[in-house]
């Protein structure tokens, strides 16, 4: 299946169903984290929803319509990130991402998403990309900035999360203004 080494100590994987009890385990022992920003946390409750997910992701990733992949670092399952479903006639996608607690700060994401980034723009050749993130996220918002995204809108009180409405800031990247 597929992998994208990044460096000797990060990897990304397609999520396979053999990974399904370590990301359950580990979503869930960051639940109380993971859950103020991230609205599927309150309904991944088993690993069968783990399981659900992951064969929900193959079949996109079956069909060229996007993927979620593992963030391993130094060996370590860590985080996830996915590419949502991809809208070909217009060929443009949002990324999704989430890292353990503890890690971040250390760059990880952002050349996680700078690596899949060079596959969309310039394999898949999309031309936009857009990342969505709670006003509040700093720590999230922070990617995107970083990468140089351009950020073009709030959209208020766009997602549930943890019983409440979050509002999320749109950044989007073109293929044109990408490194």
């Amino acid at each position: 299946m597929f992998r994208c080494k990044i460096s000797d100590d990060l990897e990304l994987r397609i999520f396979e169903q053999c990974h399904a009890d370590a990301l359950f385990a580990l979503s869930d022992r960051s639940r109380d984290y993971l859950r103020v920003w991230l609205p599927w946390v309150d309904a991944t409750h088993s690993v069968e929803d783990t399981r659900r997910f992951i064969r929900e992701a193959l079949a996109r990733f079956a069909c060229n319509e996007g993927f979620s992949a593992g963030i391993w670092y130094r060996g370590q399952l860590s985080g996830g990130i996915g590419v949502h479903k991809i809208d070909w006639l217009n060929r443009n996608t949002s990324l999704g991402y989430w890292i353990r607690e503890g890690l971040q700060g250390k760059g990880i994401v952002t050349a996680a998403c700078r690596a899949v980034l060079n596959h969309l723009f310039g394999e898949l050749n999309l031309n936009r990309v857009e990342i969505r993130c709670g006003t509040g996220n700093s720590k999230s918002r922070a990617i995107p900035q970083r990468l140089g995204f351009v950020e073009e809108g709030t959209l208020r009180q766009a997602q549930w999360v943890n019983d409440r409405f979050v509002d999320l800031v749109v950044y989007a990247m073109l293929a044109k203004d990408w490194p």
